[in-house]
């Protein structure tokens, strides 16, 4: 006994050596042993397997959540979104907005740390408890902050909770279309509903490296498949043509590459939170290696017919390997639901005080009526594609672009905050000014490109779907519809 409490005191010791203050020195000790203090995640006294598969925190485990977490179904609707955008846009765009984004999530988890850092100065445990966002804006901002942040990140969730049943029927249709697609986001409403089972981001390590590799095969078939099938007769590239379809699809990149509203949540799920820094811009790098090959041989191939096929499954030819990708996005878009529902779970929990509970059952019944408006949201606006602009200039605009940047910007306002601030500038902005500089950019930037000019385009052909489709529509976009519909 005395040594294996040696033991742990010198891992103690070695992490306050290494810098990493983010976590009370009795916090320490259980996490060593492979336990999570933060939210239960199936207990630590497991076999070592279930260890392995079960309880991820560590840097890798949050670099496959991040990675695995900001492609999903996206991945299919690039292409149509650079045959709104045209082929150099659309790269130029996916660059852009991607080191915006990382820029973004490295401001929430610097807030996270300030936040973390204040609150354990005086002597406030997080046992048993999951921080998130709307928590940090609350202890660095106070309230009128907590409610925005909490407003838009729930709304943007639950949407992003939908879209990922919206493309699990999308893309079971090419498989199988004995049942329409109404149909076949009842039965995927049905079986993403489990995910109240998974109790928080530490366990999902296994998933987070199969989905990783299930988008990696679906990226490079979707490129190997375009080139293979070579260009469609009569081909047209003829993006951009409509202002309205540029913004279009200029937002669908903005949502691409907006996927960290689930950072805080991560971060809270690591051993060492310090180290997320730089993990979602690595994160970032990889997933240009996924998105930029695949939709431009797909948009090389096909050019404006991506028009009217918002999901690329639908233009490129049947095939077992095509069978396999839409099988394992449909398992991989599963885990995103998981994602992006369980902040919402965590929401859900601390209103109705079960928060705290121990019990994995007893919180799985009592996460079910999260589900339910998700399922009938899916069933009303099944407009693959074209609700992911809409959600991306309204909802992820704000979550994980404008209010990260104003948060940081308010909490270091006064020289005191700087002088005392948990995290320094990084090593690349040294300036304090700079980073002003950078923040008020990103806000102007997101302000009047993303939710300006963004929200007005993807409104325009969001309702120009309804009008077309219909709500509740039974089969959208199964057959391209006559031009007498409009």
């Amino acid at each position: 006994m005395l040594s294996q409490q040696q033991a742990e005191e010198a891992m103690v010791s070695s992490f306050t050596n290494a810098g990493e203050r983010d976590g009370i020195v009795e916090e320490r000790k259980v996490q060593t042993d492979g336990s999570n203090d933060n939210n239960n995640g199936g207990g630590g006294g497991g076999s070592g397997l279930k260890s392995f598969l079960w309880h991820g925190g560590s840097v890798y485990d949050a670099w496959f959540s991040c990675a695995s977490n900001q492609v999903a179904q996206v991945l299919l609707t690039l292409p149509y979104s650079f045959s709104q955008l045209g082929m150099l846009s659309g790269i130029i765009l996916q660059v852009f907005y991607g080191i915006m984004g990382s820029w973004t999530a490295y401001l929430i988890s610097v807030l996270y740390i300030e936040y973390r850092t204040r609150k354990e100065k005086e002597n406030h445990s997080f046992k048993n408890h999951v921080i998130q966002w709307f928590e940090v804006l609350d202890g660095l901002l106070g309230p009128y902050w907590k409610a925005l942040g909490l407003a838009f990140n729930v709304t943007f969730l639950l949407f992003g909770s939908v879209i990922q049943l919206i493309a699990c029927a999308s893309n079971i249709y090419y498989i199988n279309d004995h049942l329409d697609k109404r149909t076949w986001t009842y039965i995927f409403g049905a079986c993403c509903a489990t995910t109240v089972f998974i109790p928080s981001f530490h366990n999902y390590r296994i998933w987070s490296f199969l989905g990783l590799g299930m988008t990696t095969y679906t990226a490079w078939y979707m490129t190997a498949a375009a080139i293979a099938h070579g260009q469609a007769k009569d081909v047209i590239h003829s993006g951009p043509t409509k202002l309205v379809l540029y913004f279009t699809g200029a937002t669908n990149i903005l949502y691409t590459f907006g996927g960290h509203a689930v950072t805080v949540e991560i971060m809270d799920a690591m051993w060492k939170p310090r180290k997320f820094k730089y993990i979602y811009l690595l994160a970032t790098l990889f997933v240009f290696t996924l998105t930029i090959p695949s939709a431009t041989a797909v948009y090389w191939a096909f050019g404006d017919q991506l028009l009217n096929h918002s999901n690329a499954f639908s233009l490129l030819p049947s095939s077992g390997w095509r069978d396999a990708a839409v099988i394992l996005m449909l398992i991989h878009q599963f885990i995103t639901f998981g994602f992006a529902c369980t902040p919402l779970y965590f929401v859900w929990e601390k209103v109705i005080g079960v928060h705290h509970k121990k019990s994995i059952l007893f919180k799985a019944v009592a996460r079910f009526p999260v589900v339910i408006p998700i399922w009938f949201l899916a069933i009303i606006f099944p407009f693959f594609g074209p609700i992911n602009s809409a959600v991306g200039a309204l909802l992820v605009s704000f979550t994980v672009y404008i209010i990260p940047a104003a948060a940081h910007m308010l909490t270091y306002r006064s020289a005191f905050a700087r002088q005392n601030a948990a995290e320094k500038p990084p090593f690349f902005l040294p300036s304090w000014t700079a980073i002003y500089v950078v923040n008020v950019f990103v806000v102007g930037w997101v302000l009047v490109v993303g939710f300006g000019f963004g929200g007005w385009a993807s409104m325009a052909n969001f309702i120009k779907q309804v009008d077309t489709f219909g709500l509740f529509a039974k089969c959208y976009q199964c057959n391209t519809p006559s031009p007498s519909h409009h």
